[in-house]
This record gives structure tokens, C-alpha cells and sequence, in this order.
């Protein structure tokens, strides 16, 4: 790499120093192989908090003169969804590879933009999928690309919050996020779904939106009361449909309120031979005339952070295979518009 040290480490610096940073941050320090050398936000007292305590030696208000200055080898992405291309794709273009927070970006032609961004430049281009380097995905997904469910037929995904409309941020501005639940906890779950499918091509789509509490003022005891109802233009509850180059079809339900019985992250597959839930690691299927419920006797501990960011560094140093390319961040991203675009206009979407 054109900008290493001679300790051969991978020399990272951050766009955007908010919470997501922070938690980039504590992994990256733990590795040998990584030097944080520079940060760059609007806030100067956040990133105070962290040139503090993960000793950064730079700071800048304007990332572009941080890219420009310090030649980082690599760059972590962690602004709000509205940043996301422009930010990835000038570090791309200052020569560093870019791992960038989900969503990729606040539309497909945004996300087509950094790929291709990222092909110029012959750099890596990683999107920050966590959850589908949990155990129970990578078990599901190796027993699916084995083989074992045959088919998939169906898989149903489930990002639903009874009351979790964040108090802070910009979540519930459209203008800055892309959206609401569907954009920042539905892309959750139908990523690690969808890779868990074998990563299928999507086709089509259909879904609908829904705002009816979140554009109000907070009344019900929650974990995050008193959010910004007055600049809340984003939906509630998201539900879509979407069906897939093999046959398959996926359904999504995300929601930051919602008139549950109790929250839910997790999803579910239904193939020919056999089906899987997520969260409990369980598989179904037949056996000699008989119905089974089966789990793996040990699953190692996995934290989705850690992982994500190691697998980003090998794939730069050692050749590593990326778990979560630009490409797969792409294509959630084409089926995120088409379900926002579907509940606009009441139709089916094609899905270029």
C-alpha cells in the first residue's frame, strides 16, 4: 500500500466521529495491525472525546482536507446516510479503501456511484453489514450454499420496535436519512436475510409506508421518550414484499412504533428440504418420516462489529475474501427504494 508505515500497519482515519465511530473505534484500537491517524466532524467536542481516548493525533473540521493531508491508507464512513457517497467516494478517490455504515447510501443511484467509485479508483469498497457475520447467519448460510434447504422458497424478515423512535440523531428527518425504520433497522435484517438466501437477485417489489405516531408528541412511557415530533417525516412502519430472480419472495416489516406485543429482530427461511429461524439458530426439516427441530451443540461468539472490521482489514492486506461488498450493499439498497418507491406510487416496482 502506497501510504503504509514501516510498521506495516493500515494507517484508518474517520469521517464522522458520532457513536457508531466510537464503536469502530474500540475494535480498531485492539488490533495490531491498525493505527487510527486522523478523524474529521462538524463537532470539534466529539472528536476532543476522541482524539482523548484512542490518542488520534488529527482532527479536521473538513474531511477533504483531512484526506488531502494525511494520505490515510483506509477510511471509516460513519456520518449520517445523507454523507455516506460523497464522503466515501472522495477518500475513494484520495486513494484510501473505504469501509462505509449501512445503509450505503440514501439511494441505489448514490450506491451505483460509489461501486463504480470504487473500480476506478481500484480500491475495496466494504459496507458495514454487522449481522451477517453472527454465528447463527454464518451457520445458516453455509448450510444453505451446502445444499441442505434445497430451494429457498420464502424468507420472512422482521425489524419491528414497539416504541423506538430514537431521541437523537437525525433519524426522523427523510431529507438527511432516506427514511425512517425501513432504511436504518429494516436494512438490518433484510441484509442478513438476503445473504443468508445466497444472495438472490432481486426483480421486483411492493410495500407501503405508514406515519401515525412518530409526527406526534410523545405521550407513552418508553426507552427513548420525547424524540423530535415536529421535523419527524418519516414513517412509522414499513412492510414490503419482494421477489427474486430464482422464484423466491421475501417479506419485511420494520418498525420504530408499533402496536406489538414485544419487539423484533430476527428472520426466518423456508426451503424445499429444510427451513431456519435466525435468532435461535434452529433448523426444521424431515428426517426418516419424522418432523426435527435441530441447533448446533456449540456456537462461537461472535461480535458483528469486531468481525466486520477485521474481515475489512484482511481483505486489504491479505487478499481476505470481503464478506460485505459494495455490490451486496447495492442490492439492498435497490430493494429499500423500491419499497419506498412502491408505497408512493401504489404499483409494483421493477427493479433494474
Amino acid at each position: 500500500m502506497a501510504h503504509s508505515t514501516s510498521k506495516n500497519k493500515v494507517r484508518i482515519a474517520f469521517i464522522g466521529a458520532g457513536g457508531i465511530a466510537g464503536a469502530h473505534m474500540d475494535r480498531l484500537a485492539t488490533m495490531d495491525d491498525v493505527e487510527i491517524v486522523a478523524q474529521s466532524d462538524i463537532s470539534e467536542a466529539s472528536m476532543k472525546r476522541y482524539a482523548e481516548k484512542f490518542n488520534i493525533p488529527a482532527s479536521f473540521t473538513d474531511y477533504q482536507k483531512m484526506l488531502d493531508t494525511v494520505k490515510p491508507d483506509a477510511v471509516s464512513v460513519c456520518t449520517p446516510n445523507g454523507m455516506h457517497a460523497p464522503a466515501s467516494i472522495a477518500a475513494l478517490k484520495a486513494g484510501a479503501h473505504v469501509i462505509v455504515e449501512k445503509p450505503l447510501a440514501m439511494n441505489a443511484v448514490e450506491g451505483q456511484a460509489m461501486v463504480d467509485a470504487a473500480k476506478e479508483a481500484g480500491k475495496k469498497l466494504v459496507i458495514a453489514f454487522q449481522y451477517r457475520y453472527s454465528a447463527q447467519a454464518q451457520m445458516i448460510r453455509k448450510q444453505v450454499m451446502a445444499g441442505k434447504f434445497g430451494n429457498i422458497l420464502y424468507a420472512r424478515s422482521q425489524a419491528l420496535r414497539r416504541r423506538g423512535i430514537p431521541n437523537w440523531g437525525v433519524f426522523g428527518r427523510k431529507e438527511l436519512q432516506g427514511g425512517g425504520p425501513l432504511i436504518d433497522i429494516g436494512v438490518h435484517m433484510l441484509e442478513v436475510t438476503h445473504y443468508c438466501m445466497g444472495s438472490p437477485r432481486p426483480v421486483s417489489a411492493v410495500g407501503n409506508c405508514f406515519t401515525y405516531l412518530g409526527n406526534k408528541k410523545s405521550s407513552t412511557h418508553s426507552m427513548w421518550p420525547n424524540w423530535d415530533h415536529k421535523t419527524y417525516n418519516v414513517e412509522d412502519l414499513a412492510v414490503g414484499m419482494i421477489r427474486f430472480e430464482n422464484g423466491a419472495m421475501l417479506t419485511l416489516e420494520s418498525s420504530f412504533v408499533a402496536h406489538i406485543k414485544d419487539s423484533v429482530l430476527d428472520f426466518s427461511l423456508m426451503g424445499e428440504k429444510a427451513g431456519a429461524d435466525w435468532h435461535s439458530g434452529e433448523i426444521f426439516e424431515d428426517r426418516n418420516d419424522y418432523m426435527v427441530n435441530s441447533k448446533p451443540a456449540y456456537m462461537p461468539e461472535i461480535d458483528g462489529f469486531t468481525a466486520k472490521l477485521r474481515n475489512f482489514i484482511d481483505h486489504i492486506v491479505a487478499g481476505k475474501p470481503s464478506e460485505a461488498p459494495g455490490e451486496d450493499g447495492l442490492m439492498v439498497q435497490k430493494m429499500l427504494d423500491a419499497i419506498y418507491k412502491s408505497a408512493e406510487t401504489g404499483k409494483e416496482v421493477i427493479i433494474a
